[in-house]
């Protein structure tokens, strides 16, 4: 039975995954501590992968991604994750149902 390629991407971005992960876990169990230029380095990482997953929507999204950037930004101020996914979420959704 041969896998179509949807399957062999899902697999490979699997694999990809694990091996990154086991990757990094393995490289810093070798040290006793982190050093702080290391520890900065890895808690600077959150935000830079949040900033690559908003910036093309601001400046290349329509009027529904923007708006769903901006309710969702006002949300995180009030709510937690929960809320602020759901009113991002719902903004998207029925932005696009009314073709904006």
């Amino acid at each position: 039975m041969m896998l179509s390629e949807q399957a062999l991407v899902i697999l490979g971005g699997a694999v990809a995954t694990y091996l990154t992960r086991i990757g990094g876990h393995l490289v810093l169990s070798r040290f006793r501590s982190i050093p702080p230029r290391v520890e900065a380095g890895l808690d600077a990482v959150p935000a830079a992968v949040l900033a690559t997953l908003v910036a093309p929507q601001l400046f290349n999204g329509g009027v529904a991604e923007v708006a769903a950037l901006a309710v969702t930004a006002v949300a995180a101020l009030r709510f937690g994750m929960l809320g602020l996914f759901l009113a991002g979420a719902a903004t998207i959704i029925g932005l696009r149902a009314l073709g904006l």
